[in-house]
């Protein structure tokens, strides 16, 4: 450590925190394919969205060409409960691992919710706020945003409903109660509080859930109850957008010791964190400044960058939301309940998509007793118990730190730790019992859920 004088954790000081986030569609030559309204086929309009979601972050949502955009100073003072966030040089893993490459890891873990997702929460509950909205709706995989939205909406006054998924509501008792202590008030999904969820239930009788069917209830609950709005913590543009403050402070930070990474790793789900995370550093590929490697880590058993198709598709399984272009899996996909972690869901963020179907990052689907033995090792020799989420990623930074071992390349792997795994005991239980297996879709299981493809115009059937 003496000899190159990087610290185990590199802080920013508190005026270094972003006051501008960066859209990174601003540098797309390809931007993100609109988003269609599903009983017209036409480009959703700002008075269309405007039904579901707040007035200001529709306008964020439709924003291809600013790229910088100011963060509120209300929200810039809230950051500052947890941020900056520590960019952590991983010594202790790279002596473990026996490797010549260099290992840091942004942590987003150091707040209560456990995890990144507050940096978005705390922006759309402000928008919901300033509009002058009763409360606002939301769905919840792991727990992770129900937990950061219930911590927003309580800090800001705003009521929430959350529609968490059904084999999440059982298996992570505790990050519902961290839901319910907030205030907010949380529905296992599918229910029967909603039409959709009715209908759902009629079609998969005993169905686990998935993010597809919360999506569609609480949506329905949004739209059917005057003062309220819908929210999202992934896959949309305005999230990423929010969570670019990930990769800037991530970028920063190792700027004040010149470092450039070579390799930046992140896990996918719907794309907040990766977005967020990869955000300054795509830009800089984009306008051909810099090059980068970058890797999207998703789960074997929800591979929708890896296995899926890149169309028009839905957001939920009711078949209610808009359509969005993305690599999907289809609405009706459900993951097998024997899938511990969170990146359930079917699709990927538009803007992602198109980054991947362009070329400019590549994508790998991981197994999860791997993850897990991963996961353990972190813990063992870092000290942080990651989330099942963020260990997909360890898993891919071991790697290929391992691959530099066996060429002696002395390469800089960044990536990014999104939270904390004390709410998913139940997991690492299940990993050490022995009782954690592998499931990975076959063939026919993803056909199954393409078929239900929408028509769309110049869309192959």
């Amino acid at each position: 450590m003496a000899e190159n004088k990087i610290p185990y954790k590199i802080y920013l000081n508190e005026s270094e925190i972003p006051s501008k986030w960066y859209n990174l569609r601003a540098d797309m030559k390809n931007k993100p394919a609109p988003l269609l309204n599903p009983g017209t086929g036409q480009p959703l309009t700002a008075e269309e969205m405007s039904g579901i979601f707040c007035e200001e972050l529709v306008k964020q949502e439709l924003d291809d060409t600013t790229p910088f955009i100011d963060i509120p100073q209300e929200i810039q003072d809230f950051y500052k409960m947890y941020r900056p966030s520590p960019l952590v040089r991983a010594y202790c893993l790279e002596e473990a691992l026996g490797t010549p490459a260099k290992i840091y890891y942004k942590f987003e873990g150091n707040n209560t919710s456990g995890s990144h997702k507050l940096n978005s929460a705390i922006a759309q509950a402000y928008y919901a706020k300033k509009q002058g909205l009763k409360g606002v709706t939301t769905e919840t995989g792991a727990g992770q945003w129900g937990t950061a939205l219930s911590m927003a909406c309580a800090y800001l006054g705003l009521d929430l409903k959350v529609f968490m998924v059904k084999v999440s509501y059982e298996q992570k008792p505790f990050r519902r109660e961290v839901m319910r202590t907030y205030g907010a008030q949380v529905t296992p999904s599918p229910s029967m509080t909603t039409e959709v969820g009715k209908k759902i239930l009629a079609e998969h009788p005993g169905t686990t859930g998935s993010l597809g069917c919360a999506i569609s209830e609480a949506v329905e609950v949004a739209v059917t109850n005057p003062g309220y709005r819908y929210v999202l913590g992934s896959v949309l543009n305005q999230v990423l957008l929010h969570q670019s403050v990930i990769g800037l402070e991530t970028k920063a930070a190792l700027d004040k010791y010149g470092v450039e990474p070579d390799i930046i790793i992140g896990c996918a789900g719907g794309g907040s964190n990766l977005g967020g995370l990869i955000a300054p550093f795509m830009g800089e590929k984009l306008r051909g400044e810099k090059d980068y490697r970058i890797i999207a880590v998703e789960p074997a058993s929800c591979p929708s960058f890896t296995r899926g198709k890149f169309a028009y598709d839905f957001c939920d399984t009711g078949m209610i939301c808009p359509l969005a272009k993305m690599y999907t899996l289809g609405s009706g996909f459900i993951p097998s309940a024997n899938h511990a972690g969170g990146l359930r869901f079917h699709g990927m963020s538009t803007t992602l998509s198109q980054l991947y179907h362009d070329g400019y990052m590549e994508a790998t689907s991981v197994e999860q007793t791997s993850v897990f033995e991963a996961a353990q090792q972190f813990a063992r020799v870092e000290g942080i118990l990651p989330a099942p989420e963020s260990s997909h990623a360890i898993r891919v930074a071991i790697d290929e730190a391992l691959k530099c071992k066996e060429t002696g390349e002395e390469k800089t792997i960044v990536f990014g730790l999104t939270g904390t795994g004390y709410f998913d005991m139940v997991a690492y239980q299940k990993f050490n019992d022995g009782e954690m297996t592998d499931y990975i879709p076959t063939d026919e299981d993803l056909a199954k859920g393409l078929s239900s493809l929408p028509k769309v115009p110049g869309q192959d059937a």
